[in-house]
Formats: structure tokens, C-alpha cells, sequence
């Protein structure tokens, strides 16, 4: 008898899923790569929104400290008009706390905190040389107002960058042209026709100036001539007051000359008087107008630009957090003990 084979319906058949299984591998492999491209856009997002936000923080952290700085300057300039009306005769010289080199203070996150006063009266103020000349002297020379001549000496003192008396001229009467409201051009100054074939071209601002800074658009002002000036000259405060004389720096102190004068004092008669500065000082500005080196000259005109006395300080401070450096330029005003910022500019390294 023969066996037969199994039936066909009992045949065992084929899945039909492997291309389904397949595909969903893939679906899964898409999902997954996908979530990941998304974890690590978020992961980055997360990273940059944590970084400014911390940056944000150490900047705010940084600022405050800086305001306090700034504060704390004010409260030492107030205190120091106070010692001053105890004085027989009032007056601001560098041996006064606020003029005294401050230390580091430490910071409880690891930085520190710095900063100094300086003496904005005892730096020659840019806006006094609107002025024109007087009427010319015999020979027709002109006459220069104080504070062009003390300029002119000033500027002829930097015999390391070789400024002879005709540049030196020329310069403030640049500087002259560039305060004045008018267009028309001193002898040796330069109004818009000078500036406007510049590449770029501008224009004389024609108005006092605002910042030290513009010094650098001036005709004749290089590089050089603007890295030596910068720490010696002010365009504060608005209405310029006296230099004060037991403040400015040796360099301020070799322009003061007899009148009419346009060269400087020799080097070694201003040592003499920043050494009996520091070591008596000058009872007041008639002392000081009648030391030996100035040979017994008149000093009538100069002595119309020295003062005593100042109102008008720098406050340079530092502080560090976080291996990141801010500064805080303040200036500040002082009117009896009140004490006021008019003007902040600040910067990070």
C-alpha cells in the first residue's frame, strides 16, 4: 500500500514578516538617531545658556564690586574736604589719603579688587586753548595767552620726540581751530579743509572737547605726541580751574615759565622743585611763584592758571573674578562733602 504524502494544507508556510521586522528596525534606528541629534542640540543649547548666564553673573558680580569702589572713593574724598576745613588754608597735595597707592583687597571668591584716585586739576586742560591770541608784540610776534604759551613749553619739553618751538605752535593752533565754533583757520592751525581730504574725511568738531580721546583727529597730533599727552592733559572739568600746583606731575611742572617765555624749565631746576615739593612743600601759590629756579621773574600770566585746591578726581579700579578682569573709569565731582560721578566708562580683558 502506498503512503501518501502530507496534504498540502498541512505544509508548513513561509512568514511574511521578515520585510515588516526589517523596516521597523530601521523606524527604530531613525528614532534613536534622531532623539540623539536632539539630546546633543539640547545638550549644547543647555551649555551656551549656562555659560551666559554665568557670564552675565560674574559681570554683575564684577560691576558691584566696581560701584562700591566708587563709593568708597567718594566717602575718602568727602572725608578729606573735611580735614581740609580744619586747615588754616585749605588745600588738596599728594600726600592726603585719597592720593596714597591703594593695595589689592581680596575677594572672598578668589579675585581682588583695586583701584586709585588721580587729580584731574593737576593735568593741563585741552579746552583752555580756544582762546586766540592777543594783540601782536613789537616785531609782530603774537602775543599767546597763558595757557598757549604753557602749552607750547609743554609740548617743546619732549625733546625725546624732538617737538622744536614751530610744530609745537602749530599743534595748539590745531587744537585751537579744532575748539573754536568758527571756520576760519589761525596762522598756523587747520580748520575742515585740513581734515576733509582725509581718508575717511571729517570735519573740526568746533566745539569744546569731550574726551582726551579726540586729541588723536587733530592736525599735527601723532601717535607718539597722543601717548605722552594722554596721561598730563583733561578735558575736565567743563569750566577749566586752576592747575594745581602741589599736584601736577614733573612733566606740567617744567611748562611753568616766565611770562612770555616759550622754553621750558631745565630739567634739573624742576628736580629741584618736585624734591622741595615732597620734602616741605609750597605754603601757597605765591611760595611757589617765588622759588629761586624761576629766577625772580614776573609770573603774573601763569600765575592765572594755578590753583591750589581741587574738585575734579579719576578713579581708575580694577577687579578680577574668575581669572576675567573689569575696570571702572569714574569721574567724579566733588562740591563741598557731596560727591557725584559725572561721567563712567568701563572695559574688560
Amino acid at each position: 500500500m502506498r503512503c501518501r504524502g502530507p496534504s498540502r494544507s498541512l505544509r508548513r508556510r513561509p512568514r511574511r514578516g521578515g520585510r515588516q521586522d526589517g523596516v521597523a528596525l530601521v523606524v527604530a534606528l531613525l528614532v534613536f538617531a534622531l532623539a540623539a541629534v536632539l539630546l546633543v542640540a539640547l545638550q549644547r543649547e543647555f551649555s551656551l545658556f549656562y555659560r551666559r548666564a554665568g557670564n552675565q553673573l560674574l559681570a554683575e558680580q564684577a560691576w558691584a564690586y566696581l560701584r562700591g569702589a566708587e563709593a568708597l572713593a567718594a566717602l575718602a574724598l568727602a572725608r578729606d574736604y573735611e580735614l581740609d576745613q580744619q586747615r588754616e588754608a585749605p588745600r588738596d597735595d599728594l600726600d592726603e589719603l585719597w592720593a596714597q597707592e591703594s593695595a589689592p583687597y581680596a575677594l572672598d571668591e578668589g579675585g581682588w579688587l583695586s583701584g586709585n584716585l588721580q587729580d584731574l586739576q593737576g593735568r593741563f586742560n585741552l579746552n583752555l586753548l580756544v582762546a586766540r591770541n592777543g594783540a601782536e608784540e613789537a616785531g609782530g610776534l603774537p602775543s599767546w595767552t597763558p595757557a598757549q604759551a604753557f602749552f607750547i613749553r609743554l609740548l617743546v619739553s619732549f625733546e625725546d620726540l624732538a617737538v622744536d618751538q614751530a610744530t609745537a605752535i602749530a599743534v595748539t593752533e590745531a587744537i585751537g581751530d579744532w575748539l573754536d565754533a568758527d571756520q576760519v583757520p589761525r596762522p598756523n592751525g587747520a580748520e575742515d579743509d585740513s581734515y576733509v581730504i582725509r581718508t575717511p574725511a571729517y570735519r573740526a568738531a568746533n566745539r569744546p572737547m569731550a574726551s582726551v580721546s579726540e586729541l588723536r583727529a587733530v592736525a599735527g597730533i601723532t601717535p607718539a605726541l597722543y601717548a605722552r599727552l594722554e596721561p598730563l592733559v583733561t578735558v575736565w572739568p567743563e569750566t577749566p580751574g586752576g592747575l594745581n600746583i602741589h599736584t601736577m606731575p614733573p612733566a606740567l611742572l617744567r611748562a611753568v615759565n616766565r611770562d612770555g617765555s616759550l622754553e621750558p624749565l631745565p630739567p634739573g631746576d624742576v628736580e629741584a622743585l618736585v624734591e622741595q615739593r615732597r620734602s616741605v612743600g609750597f605754603a601757597d601759590k605765591r611760595a611757589f611763584l617765588d622759588d629761586p629756579v624761576f629766577g625772580g621773574e614776573p609770573l603774573e600770566a601763569v600765575a592765572t592758571l594755578l590753583g591750589e585746591s581741587s574738585s575734579w578726581f579719576l578713579l581708575a579700579a580694577r577687579v578680577e573674578i574668575a581669572d576675567r578682569e573689569q575696570r571702572l573709569y569714574s569721574v567724579l565731582h566733588r562740591e563741598f562733602r557731596d560727591v557725584r560721578s559725572v561721567l563712567r566708562a568701563s572695559g574688560s580683558l
